[in-house]
């Protein structure tokens, strides 16, 4: 028996490639699967079957073209709904993957469809458990996420998930293994640790929700609380996820194409497409076309994409090295954004070279910024998490969560000098991409971010 679990930083997503006397089981793919019948065929296997947790808000899945290029079989839980073919599995069915069982065990509450997937051995003893966004290491799926496709409060959802925990996945051993869908810095869940593998017995220690003394007024109340907004993006993944969609492959060959500066200009005019910007944030700072975005490819890009440009849908323009592009398109793709229209040939070099406007961010190191917060009254927008806000922030900032930023713009003002910071100067330069798209040129990045922050001598809370 071969169990793989294939981790994916950026989307902070476990995908799991199983083996057992030449069948593969694959549970939540990602959306480009060459590296799953690759696995299959240098172990002289098949893949029999695609187990899908849930529909996935965060991600498209690869499901679907996955299906289509081995003949696998799909497997949904109970009460999914897709439009396409799919096995939809009654409670504590069993699939046999070679010589071991795979058991589908529906635990609803994340979404109402969501189904743990139980794996017992050869000799029949119950090994690990994939469970998808229900249960994570130090926490369990957010219960927010399917209340509008389900007609049901999040309240309730929390409900039923404490159910399908204590109910389902307590009793199980201790030895079991627990393969969840996402880890830490996942917007599927509140505290995720930064493991990604566990036995269930740490986490019936350790994991607040699975606290056995824990009634279930308490646990509606924990797992309900602090829950920031979804992402914009999530219900279009669901659908994406429900419904089918364009082969990655078509995906890639339509946005790799590359156009001279003239023809990038005119398509992003006609086309209202964003230019996004992907290299990293100090050559974005030193000089960029005017108007684009900038989200590093190097930092968590496909989320900080769904949670800033928000439509799938909206036309996009690459601005990247060219080494990189199917990259950048690939993990576009990931989170549903289909439609990108093509590169600037030649990079920023180019669009120089042929004496085209440059725009620049003002960016000033910590020691400048120390030394400026002591002889002026500039306001200091913070756009970390709520969590890093709380924990510890400069005295007299303002917090405006990055996730946000859009909503919030009517905090900023266009008539006097202000900055902004983040923790390392990542989401700084993102926040600073948008400000100046909007007319707001007088940001000032800091660079290092609150990382240096809290070694200078400025104040504290």
């Amino acid at each position: 028996m071969v169990i793989e679990q294939i981790y994916t930083n950026c989307l902070a997503q476990g995908a799991y490639f199983i083996e057992s006397n030449g069948e593969v089981a694959i549970i939540d793919p990602l959306r480009e699967i060459d590296s799953y019948i690759n696995k299959a065929d240098k172990l002289n296997a098949k893949i029999k079957y695609i187990f899908e947790t849930h529909f996935h808000a965060d991600f498209v899945s690869g499901h679907v073209t996955l299906s289509k290029k081995t003949g696998a079989n799909i497997v949904y839980g109970p009460l999914a709904n897709p439009t396409y073919d799919a096995i939809i599995a009654e409670d504590k069915q069993e699939f046999k993957i070679g010589n071991i069982t795979i058991i589908a065990l529906h635990t609803p509450g994340h979404t109402m469809e969501s189904t743990t997937y139980l794996l017992r051995d050869k000799d029949g003893k119950d090994h690990c458990i994939f469970s998808g966004d229900t249960l994570f290491l130090g926490d369990v799926g957010r219960p927010d996420l399917a209340q509008k496709s389900a007609n049901i409060t999040q309240e309730e959802l929390a409900g039923i998930l404490y159910d399908s925990l204590r109910n389902i996945i307590m009793p199980l051993a201790d030895d079991v293994i627990v393969y969840p869908a996402h880890g830490a810095g996942s917007a599927c869940g509140k505290n995720m640790m930064t493991e990604t593998v566990d036995t269930l017995g740490n986490q019936k220690q350790m994991n607040y929700a699975l606290r056995s003394d824990m009634t279930k007024a308490e646990f509606i109340e924990e797992v309900t609380t602090g829950l920031s907004l979804p992402p914009a993006y999530f219900p279009m993944n669901v659908m994406m996820n429900k419904s089918g969609y364009a082969n990655i492959d078509e995906i890639i060959s339509k946005g790799n194409s590359p156009l001279s500066p003239s023809d990038f200009e005119n398509i992003a005019n006609e086309s209202r497409a964003i230019i996004l910007d992907v290299r990293h944030e100090k050559e974005f700072i030193q000089g960029h076309i005017p108007q684009s975005i900038f989200i590093g490819i190097d930092g968590s890009f496909a989320p900080w994409v769904g949670a800033v440009i928000k439509d799938v849908n909206q036309p996009i323009l690459i601005v990247a090295e060219e080494d990189r592009i199917n990259e950048v398109i690939t993990r576009l793709s990931r989170v549903g954004f289909d439609n990108t229209l093509g590169y600037l040939r030649g990079g920023i070099k180019a669009w120089e070279k042929e004496n085209r406007e440059i725009d620049t961010v003002q960016s000033v190191p910590t020691s400048q910024f120390e030394i400026d917060y002591k002889t002026n009254n500039n306001p200091i927008f913070d756009v970390r998490k709520k969590g890093e806000w709380d924990t510890s922030h400069i005295k007299d900032a303002h917090h405006v969560c990055l996730s946000m930023f859009n909503e919030e713009l009517a905090q900023f003002q266009k008539e006097k000098n202000f900055y902004v910071h983040c923790a390392g100067g990542y989401r700084s330069v993102i926040a600073s991409s948008i400000l100046k798209k909007r007319g707001y040129h007088n940001v000032i990045n800091i660079a290092e971010g609150y990382d240096a922050i809290q070694h200078s001598s400025i104040e504290l809370v």
